[in-house]
């Protein structure tokens, strides 16, 4: 059985906004918690560890 978790600051910040992280066969798996029936995305291990790096360094931010 998969298990997705979000983080425990999404509930804690009143946000609605969440993405649900789950681990899936020999990937990481990423969706919108709003919509869990939409699909997914599909991330190496490494791809995933080099995006959560980016969000702490605020590399994404506009």
């Amino acid at each position: 059985m998969t298990i997705w978790r979000k983080s425990s600051r999404s509930a804690s910040s009143g946000q609605t906004d969440c993405v649900e992280v789950a681990r899936l066969d020999g990937v990481v798996g990423l969706r919108d918690s709003k919509s869990p029936d939409s699909g997914h995305l599909s991330l190496s291990p490494a791809a995933f560890a080099e995006l959560v790096a980016g969000v702490k360094r605020n590399d994404l931010d506009s």
